[in-house]
């Protein structure tokens, strides 16, 4: 399949586009925040430190899978002792897997990254097509099961929500700036899972007649106005849980203190 400038039926224009309003602006920060949070995530993952500052863990260390967690951060150790690295590094497998197949992303990136198209009404540079067939892109169909594994961190997260409503010394019946912050970075991450289009497809798909399943319907109607901002979440969840992170390291390593409620 032709593409690019050479596409058939496109205008035989020289140009790549005749817009003349900032079209590039888009991709381009969409590039520099991607980037950014690439950058962020992978020293954090890699550091090993600062993620647990007692009650609050940070959501890329959680759940602690490994024997070499900060005591306290986790009692899991589903992975064992052979697994000397850091932690995050298996953790983050599984959310950043399904933002790398996310509908959304995908779009975000193949514009940003690979101009494939850059911009609405901006042919393509590249000369052939061949979509999500082939290897690398072709591990997007797995975007359904990374889907599923997000509900379950979600789950997580919120139990560490729970968790918040500790002091240091393991006591209920507290509350601080961290539990805000953890409160809503799991509400934002169960905002953007239950908008992803998987999901919609999950409760009204493969389905033949809304009227016989009227409760079905219900929750495809109100999910669906959720897809319809699903870009708007997409990027509030990617900030909020880079700053809880940065937050939790933050108090773990004893830069600033929490600010206690009650």
């Amino acid at each position: 399949m032709t593409a690019g400038t050479n596409a058939a039926g496109r205008a035989q224009i020289g140009a790549r586009t005749l817009r003349t309003d900032r079209w590039w602006l888009q991709p381009a920060l969409t590039v520099a925040a991607l980037v950014a949070f690439i950058i962020y995530s992978t020293i954090r993952a890699f550091a090993n430190t600062a993620y647990y500052a007692p009650p609050y863990i940070s959501p890329f260390y959680s759940p602690c899978l490994t024997t070499n967690c900060v005591p306290g951060a986790g009692d899991v150790n589903l992975v064992g002792d052979w697994w000397q690295l850091s932690p995050a590094l298996i953790i983050l497998i599984f959310p950043l897997g399904f933002r790398l197949t996310c509908y959304y992303y995908r779009k975000a990136y193949y514009r940003g990254f690979w101009a494939s198209p850059p911009a609405c009404a901006v042919a393509e540079p590249h000369g052939k097509y061949t979509g999500e067939s082939r290897f690398p892109l072709v591990l997007n169909n797995i975007h359904r099961y990374f889907f599923y594994a997000g509900l379950v961190f979600n789950v997580i997260l919120t139990y560490d929500v729970v968790l918040g409503f500790r002091d240091a010394q393991g006591n209920w019946g507290h509350a601080g700036l961290g539990t805000l912050v953890l409160l809503l970075n799991a509400a934002f991450l169960w905002v953007y899972s239950l908008s992803c289009h998987s999901c919609r497809h999950l409760i009204g798909g493969r389905l033949t007649h809304f009227s016989r399943h009227p409760l079905r319907y219900r929750m495809w109607t109100w999910l669906s106005k959720l897809n319809a901002q699903h870009m708007r979440y997409a990027w509030i969840s990617l900030f909020w849980v880079a700053f809880t992170d940065f937050y939790v390291m933050l108090v773990a390593s004893n830069t600033i203190s929490d600010l206690r409620f009650f």
